[in-house]
């Protein structure tokens, strides 16, 4: 179910020729700042900068309304001349993002299912498939889907804080990382760390995350939003077209690798979610998080 005055996902993988597009005369609208329910953007348009700020407390999951609202947001921004780059934040203290909203997968239809699933592979097609530079500016921790947010931009800064974590951990929950989750993450950490981390699900604390180089660098708090501005410059110095046909070279077979098999990658979803084992072990842990509220 889409919120209402929200469109529907687009079902095509993002073109990445921004330059096609306006050759093709098409008229793309100016971009403001504009914000929704679960995500407030904020466009400079001097630097051609955009900043995406997640606003859905208490811990910015990627529920099938959030997701849609990304998508729609990195659209906007995406068709806009003016934009050339987007820093995605939080903007919910200590947290970047949970990752996907597990009441999404607990209990619902298979067609829910399907929809919820057709909607986490938008938002990476979208990131990973950017023609903007994407920063991701890690202010918190960061687990499973919100790992996946920050693998899929271009770079990664973290608050240098041991106390938040990044990582896929999905095997702790007795889920398994689909293969186009782990191609991000071999392409970023290299094999043998991803393979380990993959297993053991592991969360990786900023300094050991750093280590890794599953984020490219820590920075403290206070200079986070400034540090990302200045990555940010240094990306844009670059002529766009030079580095969107790079990056494009560098990710085009990881994206036509889901492209290719994304019916088959929601019906593996749909079926491998509705396991009575996997809503049990969804079940006792969706408990075991109601405990620690208490």
């Amino acid at each position: 179910a889409v919120s209402p005055g929200v469109l529907p996902l687009c079902r095509q993988p993002p073109a990445w020729g921004r330059a096609a597009r306006r050759s093709s005369g098409l008229s793309l609208a100016p971009c403001r700042a504009f914000s929704n329910n679960k995500i407030l953007v904020e466009l400079d348009e001097s630097s051609g900068v955009a900043t995406m700020k997640f606003k859905s407390p208490p811990v910015n999951s990627l529920s099938l309304d959030f997701l849609t609202e990304f998508c729609i947001s990195l659209e906007k921004l995406e068709n806009d001349r003016a934009c050339r780059g987007v820093v995605i934040t939080s903007n919910v203290p200590n947290i970047f993002s949970s990752g996907l909203d597990i009441t999404e997968m607990y209990g619902k239809s298979t067609e829910h299912y399907a929809e919820f699933w057709r909607a986490v592979q938008e938002m990476w097609l979208r990131v990973y498939g950017s023609n903007m530079v994407t920063i991701a500016a890690i202010n918190g921790s960061s687990p499973a889907g919100g790992c996946l947010v920050a693998l899929s931009c271009d770079y990664r800064i973290m608050v240098e804080n041991p106390k938040f974590s990044i990582g896929l951990n999905e095997a702790q929950l007795g889920i398994v990382a689909p293969f186009w989750f782990k191609d991000t993450f071999v392409n970023i950490v290299g094999h043998r760390v991803a393979e380990r981390s993959l297993q053991l699900g592991s969360l990786h604390p900023a300094p050991e995350a750093h280590k890794t180089g599953l984020v490219d660098e820590l920075v403290p708090e206070e200079k986070l939003q400034e540090r990302a501005a200045a990555v940010m410059a240094q990306w844009l110095a670059l002529p766009d077209h030079a580095r969107q046909l790079t990056k494009s070279m560098m990710r085009r077979a990881v994206l036509d690798r889901l492209v290719a098999h994304r019916e088959e990658d929601i019906q593996n979803f749909t079926t491998f979610i509705s396991k009575e084992s996997i809503q049990k072990s969804l079940r006792m842990y969706m408990e075991m998080l109601k405990k620690k509220k208490h």
